[in-house]
């Protein structure tokens, strides 16, 4: 499943082949529901009255809050049906919303910022002023963003107060604000695990002299060791993070704090092109042997995924 075709999917298409397996392009807005049709009332293009073997979650597109549970509700009648989804509704439900995310990874113990989600503007502005009062500074962040994109600081910032800003647009009336973890080095960096299969396979190091550290927002991409340096500790705490979301595979985003390594970020639909430039690991393979074994059992063989 996915709104839009490219590397990623061609990646995927090519490790299904490799495994005897066909992979066919689909986007979630293209679904819909018709219970005059299958017995299962799904219209899947392509399909007829039949379901695929299995589904990999690649892309679901944006849309209305109408248009959104659709899709989603797709993912979910499937599952109920039988067929295994990969990362399935909840997972991505629970990923997708940054403020599910930093509450399960509390509960499980996974060492993560403090947080806070609120709608009040003004319950988050008290935040901010007490925060800032303690010469703290703390991000807010856009509940369903992505990419780095809407990240601002606000409270203790550079020395001088920074408020709140109204909360319409991007932030939908919602406060969902995080403690800020300052670079402890400079340049700074995060670092990106790939979980798959309740196991940490690939990592890197996203440099960046902005604070923000994401390749879209111009991160430079450094191989990172599991097995050296802090690559045992960040395997250990990745797999803690997807093991609390429930998660087939993952993309971990982690940063190196005073108190510690903390998960900053959860990803149930992550992208790897960045990470696959750096390590020699075939990440598409992964991820359809993942699906194929742990899923299906290993058969393979004329599949359609």
């Amino acid at each position: 499943m996915t709104d839009e075709t490219g590397w990623h999917t061609r990646q995927l298409q090519a490790a299904l082949r490799a495994r005897g397996a066909v992979g066919r392009c689909l986007d979630l807005a293209d679904c819909r529901i018709d219970t005059t049709q299958a017995w299962h009332g799904l219209v899947l293009p392509g399909y007829g009255n039949t379901l695929p073997d299995a589904v990999l979650v690649r892309g679901i597109a944006g849309g209305t809050f109408e248009q959104v549970t659709k899709r989603l509700g797709v993912l979910h009648a499937l599952r109920e049906f039988g067929v295994p989804v990969y990362n399935d509704a909840r997972a991505i439900e629970r990923s997708v919303d940054k403020s599910m995310t930093s509450l399960l990874l509390h509960a499980a113990g996974v060492p993560t910022p403090a947080t806070w989600a609120m709608e009040s503007a003004e319950d988050a502005q008290r935040l901010v002023m007490r925060e800032s009062a303690a010469g703290r500074c703390l991000v807010l962040k856009p509940l369903f963003g992505s990419q780095g994109k809407g990240l601002l600081r606000v409270g203790f910032v550079d020395g001088a107060h920074v408020p709140l800003p109204p909360l319409h647009g991007l932030y939908g009336e919602f406060a969902y604000l995080q403690a800020y973890v300052a670079a402890q080095a400079a340049p700074g960096h995060d670092w990106r695990v790939l979980v798959v299969g309740g196991r940490a396979v690939a990592a890197m190091r996203r440099v960046s002299e902005h604070w923000v550290h994401n390749v879209a927002q111009g991160a430079r991409c450094e191989p990172q060791s599991l097995t050296q340096g802090p690559g045992p500790e960040l395997a250990q705490i990745a797999t803690a993070a997807a093991r609390a979301l429930d998660m087939d595979y993952a993309g971990v985003d982690l940063l190196p704090s005073p108190e510690g390594i903390q998960v900053i970020e959860v990803n149930g639909v992550a992208a790897w092109q960045g990470l696959q430039r750096v390590t020699r690991f075939n990440i598409a393979g992964a991820l359809v042997n993942d699906l194929l074994d742990r899923k299906l059992g290993g058969q393979a063989a004329q599949r359609r995924a």
